[in-house]
Protein backbone atom coordinates (compact mmCIF):
# COMPACT_ATOMS: atom_id res chain seq x y z
CA UNK A 1 0.00 0.00 0.00
CA UNK A 2 1.14 3.47 -0.51
CA UNK A 3 -0.19 7.14 -0.83
CA UNK A 4 1.68 9.37 -3.72
CA UNK A 5 0.74 13.39 -3.41
CA UNK A 6 0.89 15.56 -6.42
CA UNK A 7 0.77 18.55 -7.89
CA UNK A 8 -3.02 19.19 -9.42
CA UNK A 9 -3.15 23.20 -10.13
CA UNK A 10 -3.83 25.88 -7.64
CA UNK A 11 -6.97 27.87 -6.16
CA UNK A 12 -7.73 31.25 -7.48
CA UNK A 13 -5.91 32.55 -4.60
CA UNK A 14 -2.70 30.66 -5.53
CA UNK A 15 -2.84 27.93 -2.74
CA UNK A 16 -1.41 24.96 -4.01
CA UNK A 17 -4.37 21.90 -4.87
CA UNK A 18 -3.05 18.17 -4.14
CA UNK A 19 -4.13 15.16 -5.71
CA UNK A 20 -3.57 11.62 -3.65
CA UNK A 21 -3.42 8.54 -5.22
CA UNK A 22 -3.94 5.48 -2.99
CA UNK A 23 -2.61 2.31 -4.71
CA UNK A 24 -3.24 -1.44 -3.26
CA UNK A 25 -1.60 -5.00 -3.85
CA UNK A 26 -3.81 -5.56 -6.46
CA UNK A 27 -2.79 -2.22 -8.59
CA UNK A 28 -6.17 -0.82 -8.09
CA UNK A 29 -5.84 3.23 -7.89
CA UNK A 30 -8.07 5.49 -5.87
CA UNK A 31 -7.17 8.72 -6.53
CA UNK A 32 -9.36 12.05 -4.36
CA UNK A 33 -7.98 16.04 -4.17
CA UNK A 34 -8.19 18.19 -1.09
CA UNK A 35 -9.70 20.44 -3.69
CA UNK A 36 -13.55 19.43 -2.04
CA UNK A 37 -12.37 15.91 -0.84
CA UNK A 38 -13.34 15.20 -4.54
CA UNK A 39 -12.64 11.56 -5.63
CA UNK A 40 -11.29 11.89 -8.97
CA UNK A 41 -10.26 8.65 -10.34
CA UNK A 42 -10.90 4.96 -9.56
CA UNK A 43 -8.53 2.65 -11.84
CA UNK A 44 -9.93 -1.19 -11.83
CA UNK A 45 -9.29 -3.57 -14.46
CA UNK A 46 -11.69 -5.11 -16.70
CA UNK A 47 -11.98 -8.96 -17.31
CA UNK A 48 -9.12 -9.38 -19.70
CA UNK A 49 -6.81 -6.98 -16.79
CA UNK A 50 -6.96 -4.09 -18.72
CA UNK A 51 -6.55 -1.05 -16.26
CA UNK A 52 -8.86 2.12 -16.69
CA UNK A 53 -10.58 4.93 -14.89
CA UNK A 54 -13.96 3.93 -14.52
CA UNK A 55 -15.06 7.72 -13.23
CA UNK A 56 -16.28 10.99 -14.68
CA UNK A 57 -14.05 14.22 -14.06
CA UNK A 58 -11.66 16.50 -15.10
CA UNK A 59 -7.85 16.22 -15.63
CA UNK A 60 -7.11 19.27 -13.20
CA UNK A 61 -7.84 21.67 -10.65
CA UNK A 62 -9.12 23.97 -12.78
CA UNK A 63 -12.06 21.72 -14.45
CA UNK A 64 -13.33 21.16 -10.61
CA UNK A 65 -13.51 24.69 -9.39
CA UNK A 66 -16.37 25.07 -12.08
CA UNK A 67 -17.90 21.49 -11.65
CA UNK A 68 -21.21 21.58 -12.28
CA UNK A 69 -22.45 18.14 -12.28
CA UNK A 70 -20.85 17.36 -9.15
CA UNK A 71 -18.33 15.11 -10.47
CA UNK A 72 -17.09 12.90 -7.24
CA UNK A 73 -17.74 15.49 -4.97
CA UNK A 74 -18.66 15.19 -1.59
CA UNK A 75 -22.06 17.15 -0.58
CA UNK A 76 -23.24 18.57 2.21
CA UNK A 77 -23.88 20.04 4.80
CA UNK A 78 -27.35 18.43 3.17
CA UNK A 79 -27.09 16.35 0.07
CA UNK A 80 -29.87 16.00 -2.68
CA UNK A 81 -33.26 18.58 -2.16
CA UNK A 82 -34.61 21.06 0.07
CA UNK A 83 -37.93 22.47 -0.55
CA UNK A 84 -38.14 25.61 -1.09
CA UNK A 85 -34.99 26.14 0.40
CA UNK A 86 -36.35 26.32 3.44
CA UNK A 87 -36.44 24.33 7.19
CA UNK A 88 -37.26 24.63 10.70
CA UNK A 89 -35.46 23.87 13.83
CA UNK A 90 -36.07 24.46 17.68
CA UNK A 91 -38.29 26.99 16.40
CA UNK A 92 -36.88 29.16 14.01
CA UNK A 93 -36.89 29.31 10.00
CA UNK A 94 -33.50 28.67 8.56
CA UNK A 95 -32.96 30.01 4.52
CA UNK A 96 -30.86 28.35 2.18
CA UNK A 97 -30.02 29.49 -1.23
CA UNK A 98 -32.71 28.56 -3.83
CA UNK A 99 -30.31 27.23 -6.98
CA UNK A 100 -32.36 24.28 -8.29
CA UNK A 101 -36.27 25.74 -9.83
CA UNK A 102 -37.85 26.40 -6.29
CA UNK A 103 -35.99 24.28 -4.28
CA UNK A 104 -32.16 24.11 -2.55
CA UNK A 105 -30.01 21.43 -4.25
CA UNK A 106 -26.75 19.69 -2.10
CA UNK A 107 -26.47 22.71 0.35
CA UNK A 108 -25.47 25.54 -2.69
CA UNK A 109 -24.37 28.08 -4.19
CA UNK A 110 -21.35 28.24 -1.59
CA UNK A 111 -20.05 24.05 -2.23
CA UNK A 112 -18.28 22.18 -0.31
CA UNK A 113 -16.46 21.11 -3.63
CA UNK A 114 -15.08 24.74 -4.39
CA UNK A 115 -13.57 24.79 -1.04
CA UNK A 116 -9.96 23.58 -0.23
CA UNK A 117 -9.80 21.17 2.85
CA UNK A 118 -7.06 20.51 5.02
CA UNK A 119 -5.54 17.17 4.33
CA UNK A 120 -4.10 14.16 6.06
CA UNK A 121 -2.55 10.97 5.27
CA UNK A 122 -4.18 9.03 7.80
CA UNK A 123 -2.28 5.56 7.05
CA UNK A 124 -0.41 3.61 4.27
CA UNK A 125 -3.90 3.42 2.36
CA UNK A 126 -5.99 6.05 3.81
CA UNK A 127 -6.09 9.91 2.97
CA UNK A 128 -8.59 12.01 5.78
CA UNK A 129 -9.84 16.13 4.42
CA UNK A 130 -11.47 18.27 6.99
CA UNK A 131 -13.42 21.44 7.20
CA UNK A 132 -14.50 24.11 8.85
CA UNK A 133 -18.34 25.10 8.28
CA UNK A 134 -18.88 28.03 10.50
CA UNK A 135 -22.18 28.99 12.25
CA UNK A 136 -24.22 30.68 9.11
CA UNK A 137 -22.44 28.71 6.40
CA UNK A 138 -24.71 28.27 3.39
CA UNK A 139 -27.91 29.01 5.89
CA UNK A 140 -27.00 26.30 8.27
CA UNK A 141 -26.95 26.64 12.08
CA UNK A 142 -23.34 25.40 14.31
CA UNK A 143 -19.91 25.66 13.60
CA UNK A 144 -19.18 22.00 12.20
CA UNK A 145 -15.99 20.20 11.78
CA UNK A 146 -16.47 17.85 8.75
CA UNK A 147 -14.31 15.15 7.74
CA UNK A 148 -14.54 12.42 5.07
CA UNK A 149 -11.28 9.38 5.16
CA UNK A 150 -11.09 7.79 1.82
CA UNK A 151 -9.24 4.24 2.88
CA UNK A 152 -8.64 1.88 0.18
CA UNK A 153 -8.24 -2.17 1.11
CA UNK A 154 -6.67 -5.00 -0.31
CA UNK A 155 -10.08 -6.50 -1.37
CA UNK A 156 -10.76 -3.54 -3.02
CA UNK A 157 -13.36 -1.60 -1.08
CA UNK A 158 -12.98 1.92 -0.97
CA UNK A 159 -14.15 3.28 2.48
CA UNK A 160 -15.66 6.62 3.04
CA UNK A 161 -15.96 7.70 6.97
CA UNK A 162 -17.99 10.64 7.49
CA UNK A 163 -17.62 12.79 10.63
CA UNK A 164 -19.10 15.75 11.84
CA UNK A 165 -19.18 17.79 15.13
CA UNK A 166 -21.24 20.81 15.55
CA UNK A 167 -21.82 23.39 18.16
CA UNK A 168 -25.38 23.48 17.63
CA UNK A 169 -27.91 21.24 16.53
CA UNK A 170 -27.91 21.13 12.82
CA UNK A 171 -29.37 19.04 9.78
CA UNK A 172 -26.52 16.51 8.18
CA UNK A 173 -27.06 14.54 5.11
CA UNK A 174 -23.27 13.69 3.43
CA UNK A 175 -22.95 11.97 0.50
CA UNK A 176 -20.29 11.39 -2.57
CA UNK A 177 -21.41 12.55 -6.15
CA UNK A 178 -19.25 9.67 -8.14
CA UNK A 179 -20.41 9.55 -11.63
CA UNK A 180 -19.25 5.64 -12.80
CA UNK A 181 -18.90 4.18 -16.12
CA UNK A 182 -17.81 0.42 -15.79
CA UNK A 183 -16.56 0.81 -19.68
CA UNK A 184 -14.29 3.30 -18.52
CA UNK A 185 -14.75 7.08 -17.89
CA UNK A 186 -15.55 7.99 -22.17
CA UNK A 187 -16.96 4.54 -22.42
CA UNK A 188 -20.54 5.80 -23.94
CA UNK A 189 -24.06 4.88 -22.42
CA UNK A 190 -24.55 2.99 -19.37
CA UNK A 191 -27.65 1.96 -20.20
CA UNK A 192 -26.61 -1.80 -20.96
CA UNK A 193 -25.36 -2.07 -17.26
CA UNK A 194 -27.32 -4.49 -15.25
CA UNK A 195 -28.41 -3.12 -11.68
CA UNK A 196 -29.82 -4.28 -8.39
CA UNK A 197 -31.05 -2.46 -5.51
CA UNK A 198 -32.07 -3.87 -2.13
CA UNK A 199 -35.06 -2.10 -1.67
CA UNK A 200 -38.81 -2.86 -1.71
CA UNK A 201 -39.42 0.82 -1.47
CA UNK A 202 -38.79 4.24 -2.99
CA UNK A 203 -39.89 7.83 -1.92
CA UNK A 204 -41.82 9.66 -5.62
CA UNK A 205 -41.40 12.59 -6.54
CA UNK A 206 -43.09 15.88 -7.56
CA UNK A 207 -42.41 17.90 -10.47
CA UNK A 208 -40.04 19.78 -8.74
CA UNK A 209 -37.85 16.45 -8.17
CA UNK A 210 -39.18 16.83 -4.13
CA UNK A 211 -40.34 14.11 -2.43
CA UNK A 212 -44.15 13.76 -1.66
CA UNK A 213 -43.97 12.35 1.31
CA UNK A 214 -45.02 8.66 0.03
CA UNK A 215 -43.04 5.20 0.26
CA UNK A 216 -44.86 3.61 -2.03
CA UNK A 217 -43.36 0.00 -3.26
CA UNK A 218 -41.21 -0.79 -6.06
CA UNK A 219 -43.24 -4.11 -7.17
CA UNK A 220 -44.77 -3.53 -10.66
CA UNK A 221 -43.16 -0.41 -11.52
CA UNK A 222 -40.32 0.84 -13.51
CA UNK A 223 -38.38 1.03 -10.04
CA UNK A 224 -38.13 -2.27 -9.00
CA UNK A 225 -34.25 -3.18 -9.32
CA UNK A 226 -34.88 -5.80 -6.84
CA UNK A 227 -33.26 -7.98 -9.30
CA UNK A 228 -30.58 -7.39 -11.82
CA UNK A 229 -32.61 -5.58 -14.42
CA UNK A 230 -30.58 -3.98 -17.67
CA UNK A 231 -31.02 -0.23 -16.51
CA UNK A 232 -32.31 0.89 -20.09
CA UNK A 233 -34.75 -2.04 -20.34
CA UNK A 234 -37.41 0.51 -18.82
CA UNK A 235 -36.02 3.70 -18.56
CA UNK A 236 -37.80 5.61 -21.28
CA UNK A 237 -41.55 4.18 -20.26
CA UNK A 238 -44.37 6.50 -19.99
CA UNK A 239 -44.12 5.91 -15.75
CA UNK A 240 -44.88 9.78 -14.21
CA UNK A 241 -41.52 9.52 -12.05
CA UNK A 242 -39.56 8.35 -14.92
CA UNK A 243 -41.27 11.13 -17.29
CA UNK A 244 -40.24 14.06 -14.64
CA UNK A 245 -36.89 12.56 -14.23
CA UNK A 246 -35.99 12.10 -17.54
CA UNK A 247 -34.93 8.68 -16.34
CA UNK A 248 -33.86 7.38 -12.56
CA UNK A 249 -33.27 10.09 -10.35
CA UNK A 250 -34.37 8.92 -7.13
CA UNK A 251 -34.34 7.99 -3.48
CA UNK A 252 -34.51 4.04 -2.50
CA UNK A 253 -35.52 3.32 0.80
CA UNK A 254 -32.83 0.45 1.50
CA UNK A 255 -33.91 -2.71 3.63
CA UNK A 256 -30.90 -3.10 5.67
CA UNK A 257 -31.69 -1.94 9.53
CA UNK A 258 -30.42 2.10 9.72
CA UNK A 259 -27.34 2.41 10.75
CA UNK A 260 -25.84 -1.09 10.17
CA UNK A 261 -22.68 -0.99 7.40
CA UNK A 262 -24.68 -3.57 4.82
CA UNK A 263 -25.23 -4.14 0.47
CA UNK A 264 -27.27 -1.36 -0.80
CA UNK A 265 -26.80 -1.86 -4.53
CA UNK A 266 -25.20 -4.04 -6.79
CA UNK A 267 -23.91 -2.68 -10.94
CA UNK A 268 -22.11 -4.62 -13.34
CA UNK A 269 -21.52 -4.43 -17.06
CA UNK A 270 -20.82 -7.63 -19.07
CA UNK A 271 -18.86 -6.66 -21.69
CA UNK A 272 -15.89 -5.03 -19.43
CA UNK A 273 -16.28 -7.51 -16.40
CA UNK A 274 -16.33 -4.94 -13.95
CA UNK A 275 -18.49 -4.92 -10.99
CA UNK A 276 -19.24 -2.80 -8.34
CA UNK A 277 -21.10 -3.18 -5.04
CA UNK A 278 -21.96 -0.88 -2.73
CA UNK A 279 -22.50 -0.93 1.10
CA UNK A 280 -23.61 2.14 3.58
CA UNK A 281 -25.26 1.97 6.68
CA UNK A 282 -27.58 5.31 5.27
CA UNK A 283 -31.36 4.11 5.41
CA UNK A 284 -31.21 5.44 1.54
CA UNK A 285 -29.59 5.72 -1.96
CA UNK A 286 -30.18 8.08 -4.66
CA UNK A 287 -29.87 6.09 -8.23
CA UNK A 288 -29.05 8.43 -10.97
CA UNK A 289 -28.42 7.83 -14.75
CA UNK A 290 -26.90 10.98 -15.66
CA UNK A 291 -29.75 12.37 -16.95
CA UNK A 292 -28.67 16.01 -17.07
CA UNK A 293 -25.31 15.66 -18.51
CA UNK A 294 -24.87 17.67 -21.60
CA UNK A 295 -21.83 18.19 -23.54
CA UNK A 296 -19.56 18.28 -20.84
CA UNK A 297 -16.05 18.16 -21.51
CA UNK A 298 -14.12 15.80 -19.35
CA UNK A 299 -10.84 13.75 -18.93
CA UNK A 300 -8.65 13.21 -21.52
CA UNK A 301 -10.86 15.25 -24.43
CA UNK A 302 -14.06 12.90 -23.29
CA UNK A 303 -17.19 14.69 -23.77
CA UNK A 304 -19.41 13.42 -21.30
CA UNK A 305 -23.42 13.36 -22.71
CA UNK A 306 -26.63 11.67 -20.94
CA UNK A 307 -26.87 8.67 -19.65
CA UNK A 308 -23.27 8.17 -19.78
CA UNK A 309 -22.71 7.40 -16.26
CA UNK A 310 -24.74 6.24 -13.02
CA UNK A 311 -24.58 7.48 -9.30
CA UNK A 312 -25.39 5.32 -6.12
CA UNK A 313 -25.39 8.25 -3.46
CA UNK A 314 -25.87 7.08 -0.15
CA UNK A 315 -27.80 9.16 1.91
CA UNK A 316 -30.91 10.03 4.02
CA UNK A 317 -34.46 10.70 2.34
CA UNK A 318 -33.83 13.58 0.73
CA UNK A 319 -35.68 16.63 2.48
CA UNK A 320 -35.93 14.85 5.25
CA UNK A 321 -35.79 17.71 7.35
CA UNK A 322 -38.93 19.57 5.95
CA UNK A 323 -40.94 15.35 6.49
CA UNK A 324 -40.78 14.36 10.66
CA UNK A 325 -42.09 10.78 9.28
CA UNK A 326 -38.42 10.54 7.16
CA UNK A 327 -35.48 9.28 8.72
CA UNK A 328 -34.26 12.61 11.21
CA UNK A 329 -31.38 14.34 9.68
CA UNK A 330 -30.81 16.04 12.73
CA UNK A 331 -27.15 15.88 14.78
CA UNK A 332 -27.51 17.28 18.18
CA UNK A 333 -25.12 19.74 19.67
CA UNK A 334 -21.44 18.24 21.12
CA UNK A 335 -22.43 14.76 19.33
CA UNK A 336 -20.59 13.21 16.63
CA UNK A 337 -22.21 12.70 13.72
CA UNK A 338 -20.11 9.29 11.52
CA UNK A 339 -21.46 7.44 8.21
CA UNK A 340 -19.77 4.85 5.97
CA UNK A 341 -20.19 3.94 2.75
CA UNK A 342 -17.85 1.58 0.71
CA UNK A 343 -17.60 0.72 -2.86
CA UNK A 344 -15.86 -2.78 -3.98
CA UNK A 345 -15.12 -3.36 -7.10
CA UNK A 346 -14.50 -7.23 -8.94
CA UNK A 347 -14.71 -9.00 -12.17
CA UNK A 348 -18.83 -10.10 -12.53
CA UNK A 349 -18.29 -13.88 -13.15
CA UNK A 350 -21.55 -15.63 -14.27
Amino acid sequence: MSVKKDHFGEMPDGREVSLYTITNKNGLEASVTDLGAVWVRMVVPDKNGVMDDVMLGFDDAVGYLNNGPHFGSVVGRIANRTAKGKFSLNGKEYTLAVNNGPNNLHSGLDYYDARLWNAKEAAENAVTFTLLSPDGDQGYPGNAIVSVTYTLTDEDMLTLTYRVLSDADTPVNLTNHGYFNLLGNNGGSILDHKARILADFYTPSDETSIPTGEIRPVKGTPMDFTDFHVIGDRIDENFDQLVMGRGYDHNWCLSHVRGDFGLAAQIFSEESGRAMDVYTDQPGVQFYTANWLEQEKGKKGAFYHARTAFCFETQNFPDAVNKPHFPSPIVKAGKEWTSATGYRFYIYEK
